[in-house]
């Protein structure tokens, strides 16, 4: 078995870890679930409360907080996200901002009627083009996906054709960490005329994405998972720049006007990514996505997905010589190119675990019905770490 002490020591990103604040978890595994918060995020929250929010009051507005969902987008898709400055924009929850890019992006493909998703996307995904589908009278076309593994092109090749508008699917499997082929799967439906979109929740900050590259049409993602931002912290949008003049999002609010402060009697979209905003920006909690962006800036992200695939493999190997005879089964991709940042091991009876692997300081994340993912966070996670939280694991089977 490799010793995790030498790998933590050949570690070029272990340094960062000092970067973190100590949570007095043994092992905290669920870095693809809620993020830990940096110690600058700390020290950003207490001088912009004290310094920013009680010295310039009102007036923090006119000193930069009204541009920071377009100036924090532009810094998260040149770090992150492969994205040109003028189309991504930091605001709403993943949810509310789904719905908005939805909503255009089949009321901009007025004679298709049929939407393309799969059955083991993330919930939220399905509820809402659910809602949509009832609202606009579209047809939902369903792809059975391998829970043990995601979408692929093939798949998607038999179900677009003239009638579809819009196929949604997951960059990186929220159960499985199965990494999905966007590139390919864009080029299969935009050969069918539709558009694209992906939810890049469990792939922001922790594996390279290229929505310019790659032809992505439309991509929304949250940032308190490995992007640290806190719980509850705004997500992210990105709106190709060539359908920024065709495509309109259905929330109207005065933050998405071209003049906000004229408050006049109609609504007039602003131009680019801005329209995509509605109403007043979250401001506080922007705060913490300052700090990681910055560390995150400094890590490089191509160092951050090698130190993710270790981590992943050292969960693999451990799970194979531990975990398998206990009767554990890895529902993960093995293939490199093929695995996001998380692994899924699944058994009968995990859930009873939850509770006795709480209380010995060990915080992986649990999925029904029967599965446990971990999730190490490239920045914040040792391999000692993972060692100490899946011997525990072992323990307790």
């Amino acid at each position: 078995m490799t010793d995790p002490l030498a790998l933590d020591a050949a570690d070029p990103l272990a340094p960062f870890r000092d970067r973190f604040v100590e949570t007095g978890a043994v092992s905290y595994l669920d870095g693809n679930s809620l993020g830990r918060p940096l110690k600058a995020t700390a020290d950003l929250m207490d001088d912009f409360i004290r310094t920013q929010w009680a010295g310039r009051l009102i007036q923090g507005w006119t000193d930069g907080w009204l541009e920071w969902p377009l100036t924090l987008g532009d810094r998260l898709g040149a770090i992150a996200l492969g994205a040109a400055a003028g189309q991504v924009v930091v605001a709403d929850s993943t949810t509310v901002l789904i719905y908005k890019l939805a909503r255009a992006a089949v009321d901009a493909r007025p004679g298709r009627r049929r939407v393309v998703l799969d059955t083991d996307n993330f919930p939220t995904d399905r509820y809402v083009l659910e809602g949509i589908a009832a609202e606009r009278g579209l047809e939902l076309v369903w792809i059975e996906t391998d829970p043990t593994e995601g979408i692929h092109p093939e798949q998607v090749a038999e179900a677009v054709d003239e009638r579809t508008a819009l196929v949604l699917f997951s960059h990186v499997a929220y159960r499985s960490g199965w990494l999905a082929d966007v590139a390919e799967i864009n080029r299969v439906a935009h050969e069918a005329g539709a558009l694209t979109m992906w939810d890049l929740c469990h792939s922001a900050g922790s594996v390279p994405v290229e929505l310019d590259a790659w032809g992505v049409d439309l991509a929304v993602g949250c940032t308190y998972k490995y992007l640290n931002g806190g719980p509850g912290a705004p997500a992210f949008a990105y709106l190709r720049g060539g359908l920024q003049n065709e495509l309109r999002q259905p929330i109207q609010g005065w933050m998405g006007h071209r003049a906000s402060f004229e408050m006049g009697p109609g609504y007039e979209p602003a131009k680019g990514a801005r329209a995509l905003l509605s109403g007043t920006p979250p401001i506080l909690a922007m705060v913490p996505l300052h700090a990681n962006l910055d560390v995150l800036a400094e890590a490089g992200i191509e160092r951050v997905r090698a130190k993710s695939l270790s981590l992943t493999s050292y969960v693999l190997e451990l799970a194979d010589e531990w975990l398998v005879p206990e009767g554990v089964e890895v529902v993960s991709p093995r293939a490199p190119e093929r695995r996001g940042g998380h692994i899924t091991l699944r058994r009968p009876g995990f859930e009873q675990l939850l509770e006795p692997l709480w209380n010995s300081g060990v915080i992986p994340d649990y999925r029904r019905p029967d599965g446990l993912r971990i999730g190490p966070a490239p920045l914040s996670t040792s391999f000692a770490e993972v060692h100490r939280g899946l011997a525990v694991l072992r323990t307790l089977l």
